[in-house]
């Protein structure tokens, strides 16, 4: 174990942030029974199994192997077996073959955290240096974004089942109603700043702070309901290409794209899988899973557009967020400043800053806490399995 100097915020507080993540996890899986720990549908759903077991690659791979001192790895072959993308560490499970490994057991991926964090609790029990404690929080800030990661991997899965089986009774987010009431808010056209300050934690995409010009704009209030979006699909909005990018017109002809993901047509309405089983779409909750594509298009029949991920994030004070990842209409790209850290930590971010679109803003099922202003997610523009809406601007 290092003996540099100890940070100030490794002791209980430390300690407690890392159990309550790991204990989250665990909570999140207590609806599963073993055959719902394995499927893998698509290659970007991961199994339930290899996410509760990458998250715990990382705290063994990044932080104890390296600065525990005498530690001995639970198994040699789980460095491969849940790598992610992090080519410094070494070769890896191909990502779309995560489903077909029927071994290691789930039990044996329990018995693994187990084993892990009982050598994280010797390790932080002494104090670690501040460069240990500042891995551990991106670990813990990890891990909640597999939890996040756990329910929409889990969603699709389960929606693929003809029978449309309960994750867990009640548990339906996305109905939830936003309390606002409708309208614009105004920017000023003028230079502001964005970007992370202070000494909290944050992505390294987040840094580093600088300015912008914004020019005038409105942004509105509340997201778009699933009402609003049903006028969109009734006036025929899947079928007029002048609405669409070139690249979206392509997605929605080859794909035959009617209606958000989950959406399925029954008598008298519109229904939708959630993660409490098939339900009639609540028509004032703010629609969801909706790709980039979907979301500008829709902007486009409105006369208006998506927000730059700028204009939201300075105009973020002034409305409610936090119940849809909001599309924007900014590339994912670096910061002005941006540096990409030495090893593995490096590949966290910077390597996908290419053909994605920025999100902002957080979902009803990010972890609490796991949220803020400058957060900056990113996904290619025809993915929607995660909790994706639309907030308008002009």
């Amino acid at each position: 174990m290092q003996s540099s100097a100890r940070s100030q915020d490794t002791g209980t507080g430390l300690v407690r942030q890392y159990r309550e993540a790991r204990a989250l996890t665990e909570t999140l899986c207590e609806p599963l029974e073993t055959e719902d720990y394995v499927a893998q549908p698509i290659v970007d759903v991961s199994p339930a199994k290899w996410n509760i077991a990458h998250t715990t690659w990382f705290f063994e791979e990044l932080i104890l192997k390296k600065h525990f001192r005498g530690y001995r790895v639970f198994d040699d072959h789980f460095s491969h077996l849940f790598n992610s993308y992090y080519n410094t560490v070494g070769n890896r499970t191909a990502r779309d073959r995560r489903g077909d490994m029927t071994r290691p057991t789930v039990k044996r991926v329990f018995e693994y955290r187990k084993y892990v964090d009982g050598q994280m609790a010797e390790l932080l029990a002494n104090g670690v240096s501040d460069d240990i404690a500042a891995l551990v929080k991106l670990g813990i800030n990890h891990e909640q974004q597999h939890q996040e990661l756990f329910l929409t991997d889990l969603k699709y899965t389960l929606s693929l089942n003809p029978l449309f089986p309960v994750y867990r009774e009640g548990f339906a987010p996305e109905e939830d109603v936003e309390s606002a009431d409708a309208g614009f808010v105004e920017l000023e056209a003028g230079i502001y700043e964005i970007g992370h300050e202070g000494d909290g934690f944050c992505f390294d995409n987040e840094m580093s702070r600088h300015k912008v010009y914004i020019d005038d704009i409105e942004i509105s209030v509340k997201l778009v309901t699933n009402a609003e979006y049903v006028e969109f699909i009734n006036a025929g909005g899947y079928g007029d290409f002048r609405l669409w990018h070139a690249e979206g017109w392509d997605w929605v002809t080859q794909n035959q794209i009617e209606a958000p993901l989950y959406w399925h047509h029954r008598t008298g309405g519109w229904a939708q899988f959630t993660l409490a089983g098939l339900r009639k779409v609540v028509a004032d909750a703010p629609v969801c899973h909706i790709s980039y594509y979907e979301a500008s298009a829709y902007a486009e029949w409105k006369g208006m557009r998506l927000p730059t991920e700028a204009e939201w994030e300075v105009a973020s004070g002034r409305f409610q967020w936090g119940k849809r990842w909001e599309w924007t209409g900014s590339a994912y790209l670096p910061y002005p400043g941006f540096k990409k850290p030495a090893g593995a930590v490096g590949e966290y971010n910077g390597k996908f800053m290419v053909n994605q679109m920025v999100l902002r803003g957080g979902s009803v099922a990010t972890t609490c806490g796991h949220t803020r202003p400058t957060y900056r997610n990113f996904f290619h523009p025809h993915l929607r399995w995660q909790f994706t809406g639309i907030r308008l601007a002009r």
